[in-house]
């Protein structure tokens, strides 16, 4: 209990530790751009465990679920920081919580997991908070502040990272905490190359206090995922999710 109580204060701090810094560099450099050295600073730190694992034992569907898992893990990022660089942490923040939605979905079509009442009950909850944050922007909640450029960015981030977290549970429970996470950042750091190139993005060189920036997004990226891997492994997806909040 204690070990899944502290996981889940180290994920509730990293995160919004993460989108600071990430809306710091968002301003100057492109969203792409800034994924690609994070996924490349946590990529170097998993060099030697991934080396040191056995991978032989898992088929073509567990990679399969992997390469998912990056795809949407990269979406999602690059939707978030382009989010993040045109709106306020604020608001944006607090959209987050409709991801619980996502992950409950989601989860019963590929898992199986049927929350209870309570959980239910506690994901409504979560999700009408969320309303009283809007209420404190200019226009107050409407259907066109949903029409923002900045909300949109924020919910497309939020549905690929929800989808994201079920493939991510899918692979824990076929591996482990670990394993998942190590591929995780490898398939992070992959993917954001294939976007530079997609979208020929200048791959520009990162210096001084931006370069460690960058380097804290990765750490506070890293501790994020490891602790929400911890979380997932013990825990409803959609619960879980909608616990961060």
């Amino acid at each position: 209990m204690f070990e899944a109580g502290l996981a889940l204060l180290i994920r509730i701090l990293s995160n919004p530790l993460a989108n600071m810094l990430q809306k710091i560099q968002a301003q100057k450099h492109s969203a792409i751009l800034i994924n690609a050295y994070s996924y490349f600073f946590l990529s170097l730190a998993c060099i030697a465990p991934a080396i040191m694992n056995n991978w032989s034992g898992y088929g073509a569907n567990y990679w399969l679920y992997v390469l998912l898992a990056g795809i949407l893990c990269t979406l999602g990022s690059v939707c978030l920081i382009k989010a993040l660089q045109i709106g306020e942490m604020s608001v944006l923040g607090p959209v987050n919580s409709y991801k619980c939605i996502v992950g409950l979905v989601i989860g019963f079509l590929l898992l199986g997991e049927i929350p209870s009442v309570y959980g239910l009950l506690g994901v409504i909850l979560i999700i009408f908070g969320s309303w009283f944050i809007f209420d404190t922007v200019q226009e107050g909640f409407s259907f066109k502040l949903l029409l923002r450029k900045d909300i949109i960015l924020r919910f497309c981030a939020l549905f690929f990272t929800g989808c994201e977290a079920v493939v991510l549970k899918k692979i824990i429970l076929i591996s482990s905490v670990g394993e998942s996470f190590i591929l995780w950042c490898f398939t992070g750091f992959l993917f954001s190359i294939l976007m530079l190139i997609i979208f020929r993005t200048k791959p520009e060189r990162i210096f001084g206090k931006d370069l460690l920036d960058c380097a804290g997004i990765a750490v506070c990226l890293g501790l994020m995922q490891l602790s929400t891997n911890f979380v997932f492994a013990r825990l409803n997806v959609g619960l879980s999710l909608a616990l961060f909040q």
